[in-house]
């Protein structure tokens, strides 16, 4: 086996949540071009089935599942659909997520308990039901979550998203120590990259200077460098790597701007 062969996912099944858009449709296309069959669920059919179309594309399967991964039912509608529709399932990336910003006193109780349950319980929750049919049906396999600088960097406005992005991060450490070595457990944790979360920036001309000046890469990133980080981390190559938080951020060690919040 060549060492390029290590990085192919053929004939594997993978899982990938928020696979409608952005960074959940990078990885599905790029683990589609790995050789892999991908089952996506999103809540928007129409963009799942747009990925689902570039996936056939490559020559591989696509599953369309319209799921909301904040209701329990429905995550194991999903996980029996592929299991059905494949028989088996290897990967699962864990990718959807995301909290709007909002300053820390302006918070709700609400809107704090729901960023948790949208950046860190669904993903638990998926990842426990799928761990056991990995083994079942694949012998094993690889669960990527996709996490975020904002996990380890203060940042204003990001109490509750950073909260639950730094439970995943712990999440994910832990969780690897109890399924290995069948199973392995990583997170990518994802700077500032050019999809409709930071269209406000970088649609701004001033605001997309100062993004790429804090940012030692002098850029935004894209899907493809996520979506080559979640391959590495579901394939092969990576067959001794789990428990670990990866940082695909442009370089970053503190934030390349800052929301404003109301003084005190």
């Amino acid at each position: 086996m060549s060492i390029l062969d290590r990085f192919k996912l053929t004939d594997r099944v993978a899982l990938v949540t928020g696979a409608g858009k952005g960074i959940g449709r990078g990885i599905a296309l790029a683990f589609a071009e790995a050789g892999a069959d991908v089952v996506c669920a999103a809540r928007t059919r129409g963009d799942l089935e747009a990925t689902a179309a570039a996936i056939e594309e490559r020559g591989r399967k696509a599953l369309v599942v319209p799921t909301d991964v904040l209701v329990s039912e429905q995550l194991e509608a999903l996980v029996a659909e592929a299991l059905e529709a494949f028989g088996r399932i290897d990967v699962l990336v864990n990718n959807a997520g995301g909290t709007g910003p909002r300053a820390a006193l302006a918070t709700s109780e609400r809107y704090f308990e729901m960023a948790l349950r949208f950046n860190v319980t669904q993903a638990f929750l998926l990842s426990k039901l799928v761990i056991p049919r990995m083994v079942e049906s694949a012998g094993g396999g690889a669960i990527v979550n996709v996490s975020s600088r904002s996990s380890d960097m203060v940042q204003t406005s990001f109490v509750a998203y950073a909260a639950g992005k730094a439970a995943l991060n712990m999440m994910t450490r832990n969780l690897a120590v109890e399924v290995a070595p069948k199973v392995r457990v990583n997170a990518i944790s994802v700077g500032g990259v050019e999809t409709e979360g930071l269209a406000v920036v970088l649609t701004n001309e001033a605001l997309r200077e100062q993004f790429n000046a804090g940012t030692p890469m002098k850029r935004p990133g894209t899907v493809e460098d996520v979506a080559a980080a979640a391959l590495y981390l579901a394939s092969p190559a990576s067959s001794w790597v789990t428990g670990k938080i990866f940082q695909v951020d442009g370089g970053v060690n503190s934030p390349a701007m800052s929301v404003p919040v109301p003084e005190l």
